[in-house]
């Protein structure tokens, strides 16, 4: 007998429907529900093949957000979190490079330029 065990205890999502976790399970109801709702609210206006390719890149969306995961997070967590770095709070990070070679040596450079200076 043997028991699998997650390396990672954080990584284990219990299989609640159709080996889907919750979480998975309930977006992919509605990513099928905005499916149907589009095939029949589009169907009248356009033809079949757009239909199908609205269906499709209508619920995209609404399944992808069940499945992606980035650095732990789900999908409206890595959302907001960009949203926050991008939009809300951005920040201009400035770079001023300092020498440190010549901020150790400056006294000597100056002193050294001076008796230079000083010489015919």
């Amino acid at each position: 007998m043997e028991v699998k065990i997650n390396r990672e205890i954080r990584n284990y999502t219990e299989s609640m429907f159709f080996g889907l976790s919750m979480r998975q399970f309930f977006f992919s109801i509605l990513a099928v529900g905005i499916a149907v709702a589009l095939y029949f609210l589009l169907k009248p206006a356009v033809g079949m093949e757009t239909v199908s390719w609205m269906c499709v890149l209508g619920a995209a969306p609404f399944a992808a957000m069940g499945f992606i995961t980035y650095h732990g997070m789900t999908a409206e967590q890595f959302i907001w979190v960009w949203l926050r770095s991008e939009m809300i709070e951005p920040r201009e990070i400035k770079f001023e490079p300092i020498n440190l070679y010549y901020e150790a040596l400056k006294a000597n450079i100056k002193k050294y330029e001076s008796e230079g200076e000083k010489q015919p």
